[in-house]
């Protein structure tokens, strides 16, 4: 009897610690109400597989038929519906925009652990649906991502080339960079956040090395802006420009927005006008590319 009691003292404490070690990770579902309809933007609401009865949410806001299209990523916790303020300069500079919820997000199903890998295995599913049932308006993409959903892109992006361009808004440098700096909120002895992220990337199913923003913009091969808010708390200015020094042949620019926290879309939608001309620099300017788009309307 001893025995049994002494197993379960140490068994049950840690099997608690991993279930609240889940509840932590789980992708709290933020109710966003905002609707394309809030913003002036004509939006068809889509629904894009997962698999045979899962679907991803969707929207899809149109433009001219052969215009570019900006394919949206909202953050961990949040929706697409975050990131529709971003969706209006876009798509009053004739882009069209695809907004989506990544799974267990928004109104997305669920579907197993969210994770970074997980939204760019989504981002990837948004890309093959645009190709095979909008071909001509998947001809020229960009991509633009949030916070985790920003750290995705870079992770897309480097798996499936293709893209015309990245925009990267508030991403971290390195996973376990971030993870240690939250756990080191709490009186953990070092063993045990060694153990707790090794144990994050058994679940997850890939090191933190191998999908670090640091290491993945290296192996994109278009144009990205890396955009940080100057009073960001979450992700600090120097994972920034952490990844500045990390992109080679000067293929990453660096905006920093005065006094934006890491969840200031609204300060970064003020700058919408800058974020599209970068888009607009990285069309091709000649030969068989797609027109550029027409010129940004008066708000």
């Amino acid at each position: 009897m001893n025995a049994w009691l002494l197993l379960a003292s140490v068994l049950l404490p840690l099997l608690a610690g991993i279930a609240l070690l889940h509840w932590a990770l789980g992708a709290k579902r933020l109710k966003l109400r905002q609707r394309p309809a809030d913003f002036g933007l004509p939006a068809e609401t889509l629904r894009i597989p997962i698999d045979g009865k899962r679907q991803l949410f969707a929207w899809w806001i149109a433009a001219g038929d052969t215009a570019p299209t900006v394919i949206l990523l909202h953050g961990w916790g949040s929706s697409a519906a975050q990131l529709l303020p971003l969706a209006v300069p876009f798509h009053r500079a004739g882009f069209h925009v695809l907004l989506f919820d990544a799974r267990n997000h928004g109104r997305s199903a669920r579907h197993g652990i969210s994770s970074m890998p997980a939204f760019a295995d989504d981002l990837a599913r948004v890309r093959r649906w645009l190709r095979k049932h909008r071909p001509a308006q998947a001809k020229t993409t960009f991509l633009v991502g949030h916070s985790v959903g920003a750290a995705a892109v870079l992770l897309e992006a480097a798996r499936h080339p293709g893209c015309q361009a990245v925009i990267s808004l508030a991403a971290f440098a390195h996973p376990e960079r971030l993870m240690r700096r939250h756990l080191g909120r709490y009186p953990l002895p070092r063993w045990l956040v060694d153990l707790i992220l090794r144990y994050i990337q058994w679940i997850i199913g890939h090191r933190f090395d191998d999908i670090a923003p640091v290491n993945t913009i290296r192996q994109v091969e278009c144009p990205i802006l890396i955009v940080h808010g100057s009073a960001d708390d979450t992700v600090p200015v120097s994972d920034a420009t952490t990844l500045i020094d990390a992109c080679p042949d000067n293929r990453c620019q660096l905006m920093l927005v005065d006094d934006a926290t890491h969840e200031s879309i609204d300060a970064i939608e003020a700058h919408g006008a800058a974020l599209v001309e970068f888009l607009r620099s990285t069309l091709p300017r000649t030969g068989s590319g797609p027109p550029p788009p027409r010129p940004m309307l008066d708000p």
